[in-house]
């Protein structure tokens, strides 16, 4: 089961995406300049099979920190990769992080405590994504959309008898609304177009978005990194332009391992016989649908204007 908990600091933040028994893991990176942890060993030709969190933080490089606090506290309750039979363990825990250092103090950045407490409240939290907090909270706290904030936002889209669901922190340096029609892309939310033409454009930097989607398909790896993949094709439609050498779009994705004695798929590295062409493009949608939630549940801070303050 996934677990999501914030830790929220007025000015950054950070998230962990938990998964203590273990999950198979996969990850695209499609921007120019990725602030990342641990994405070599999600590659299906290396050893270690299961991650046991995901971190997405504030930051940028230095946010990094956080994931050695939720290293700790999973060891702390035995969560972790098992070097040796009776020794330790070694929790495997990714990370991925946006910049949002020009947004209140540069200096104050999510440490290895921040992220032992957004571990406690992923733990805590009982694995529904429909109560998760979503907005300017967690790695999207301080997060920015072009001309107006960011957030961190959740969709679920099912896929048949499967469901994918996506966690992003939006801070593209792309624009999230149309000019032809003065919405956010492929919706009817319209915003007041004269204002948001009058705010200020972001300056040049290191922008990113980034997250993870979930499946509860029995999906094998090979597929999981095909969900990791497409699911940036829901990032492209919603922030455009995208990937950019000033982004460092990282997506993450998350599934149950698949039972070794279950039928396998045509291809190598495929699970079981599924759907994968709904299952592919639900991860897209549900990528799409996650960005705009962030952006409608933002609020404005640090004077910057939020989609609810120019909504029509």
């Amino acid at each position: 089961m996934i677990h999501v908990g914030h830790a929220t600091l007025g000015d950054t933040g950070c998230t962990v995406i938990a998964c203590p028994e273990g999950a198979l893991a996969a990850v695209d990176v499609r921007g120019g300049g990725p602030g990342t942890r641990e994405t070599d060993l999600l590659e299906a030709h290396n050893t270690v099979e299961k991650v046991h969190a995901i971190v997405l933080s504030g930051g940028s490089a230095f946010g990094l920190a956080a994931a050695d606090g939720v290293m700790l506290g999973l060891e702390e309750r035995g969560i972790g990769f098992p070097v040796i039979d009776g020794g330790p363990v070694v929790p495997i825990v990714p990370a991925a992080v946006i910049f949002d250092l020009f947004v209140g103090s540069s200096t104050h950045r999510p440490t290895l405590v921040d992220g032992q407490t957004a571990l406690s409240a992923a733990l805590a939290a009982d694995g529904d994504p429909a109560k998760v907090d979503v907005g300017s909270v967690g790695a999207g706290t301080a997060a920015t959309a072009g001309r107006i904030s960011g957030g961190f936002g959740t969709a679920t889209v099912s896929a048949g008898e499967y469901e994918v669901t996506a966690y992003i922190v939006a801070n593209p340096m792309g624009d999230v609304v149309d000019p032809a029609t003065h919405c956010l892309w492929d919706t009817d939310l319209k915003v007041d177009y004269e204002k948001f033409s009058a705010l200020t454009p972001p300056r040049p930097k290191l922008n990113t978005t980034i997250g993870c989607v979930t499946t509860n398909a029995p999906v094998a790896p090979g597929q999981l990194k095909r969900l990791a993949m497409v699911a940036h094709d829901g990032l492209a439609r919603a922030v455009r332009p995208s990937h950019s050498p000033l982004d460092g779009d990282t997506i993450f994705a998350l599934a149950d391992p698949v039972d070794p004695g279950a039928s396998t798929g045509i291809g190598a590295g495929n699970g079981p016989d599924i759907d994968m062409v709904t299952l592919c493009a639900a991860s897209a949608d549900a990528t799409q649908k996650a960005i705009q939630c962030a952006i409608t549940h933002a609020a404005g801070t640090h004077g910057r204007l939020a989609f609810r303050d120019i909504a029509l």
